[in-house]
């Protein structure tokens, strides 16, 4: 059986989140996130950012998470600004603009938005005849697993500011962001330096679930209702709510981040050991070194990952994510094999 690097979501759960839904399988427990292991994992979100009046709301997933926040921002004829590389342009069935909305999309330099990218869309020159662009789409860590710094987040949060935009951020992987080596924000400058955030559990450690977290007032308000018209409000909300309950527990989710993001960089080094440069520097559980079109038919042999650009017809990057739950022995077994491949 080949060995995936395909994605980060190929293993259930930490063993420790099994063993807390087991333990309070039999407890009864109010519905729609008012269980006591919801209400935990909320204290526990807010006291991490400092923010005792955040709102903070439990989804199934990264898609509804993105679906749900973006369309309860958006005006009908208002838009989204996202990179070309960003989940809701490439990867989501147009499920923003299935909700009514644009997402008008941005060339960008490793996947990251700065605010020269985003001054273009403000300027049509057909005023209402064309969309407003209202919300600013960022992920951090980026499709390409690229990481914001702190200047250049908080660059992005004032020009937002200054030109009357809504800042969210996908943190499907932000455990792995802010995990990162040379990283300079904590959770606190996220919470700070965002309108709207999801902390991303589902490749993180847990079975399923985001939390949205909200901290703009304006946005706070009817969200629930949204939550509920969009089939994301959840009667057995406990199931999430138990999981992050124990992600916060200790650390444990930036734990797990860390974890993939060490084995990521083993396999990082391995490559560029090799001569074999990457498409982009990334500090996290995502790599994409550009190799050869016959070593990469040679790795498909043992291993799962994604042939993600065409760099010439020599040559493809691919894409290696590793997990919370990669093993090491894994990771050298991959790397004895490149090396007597190469």
């Amino acid at each position: 059986m080949k060995y995936s690097f395909a994605n980060d979501y190929a293993e259930g759960c930490h063993p420790s989140i099994l063993e807390e839904l087991v333990v309070s399988n039999f407890d009864q427990q109010q519905g729609y996130g008012c269980d006591s292991h919801t209400q935990s994992a909320v204290a526990a979100i807010r006291m991490r950012i400092h923010d005792p009046s955040a709102a903070v709301h439990f989804v199934s997933g990264g898609t509804q998470a993105n679906l749900v926040v973006l369309s309860s921002m958006l005006r009908p004829f208002e838009s989204v600004a996202a990179a070309t590389t960003g989940h809701i342009y490439t990867n989501e069935s147009g499920a923003i603009e299935a909700t009514g909305h644009k997402v008008e999309a941005v060339p960008t330099a490793g996947g990251k938005l700065c605010p020269d990218d985003i001054k273009p869309l403000l300027n049509k020159a057909r005023g209402h005849h064309a969309v407003r662009t209202r919300a600013v789409y960022i992920s951090n860590a980026t499709e390409l697993g690229t990481i914001y710094t702190y200047k250049e987040l908080s660059d992005l949060y004032i020009f937002c500011k200054e030109n009357d935009l809504l800042l969210f951020m996908d943190g499907a992987r932000l455990p792995m962001a802010l995990a990162a080596g040379g990283g300079d924000m904590s959770l606190t400058d996220i919470a700070a330096l965002t309108d709207v955030f999801y902390l991303g559990g589902t490749k993180c450690g847990a079975l399923l679930g985001e939390a949205i977290v909200i901290t703009n007032e304006e946005l706070k308000k009817d969200f629930e209702y949204h939550l509920k018209q969009r089939g994301a409000l959840m009667a057995k909300g406990r199931t999430i709510g138990v999981q992050f309950d124990c992600l916060l527990r200790n650390d444990l989710i930036f734990r797990l981040a860390a974890h993939a993001n060490k084995m990521a960089g083993k396999l990082s080094e391995a490559f560029r050991a090799q001569g074999f440069p990457m498409l982009v520097d990334s500090p996290t559980n995502q790599i994409f070194p550009i190799l050869p079109n016959k070593l990469v038919a040679a790795l498909h042999q043992n291993y799962e990952f994604l042939d993600w650009q065409t760099v010439d017809n020599q040559h493809t990057a691919i894409r290696f994510i590793t997990s919370w739950a990669t093993p090491e022995e894994a990771v050298d077994e991959c790397i004895e094999d490149l090396s007597r491949l190469v």
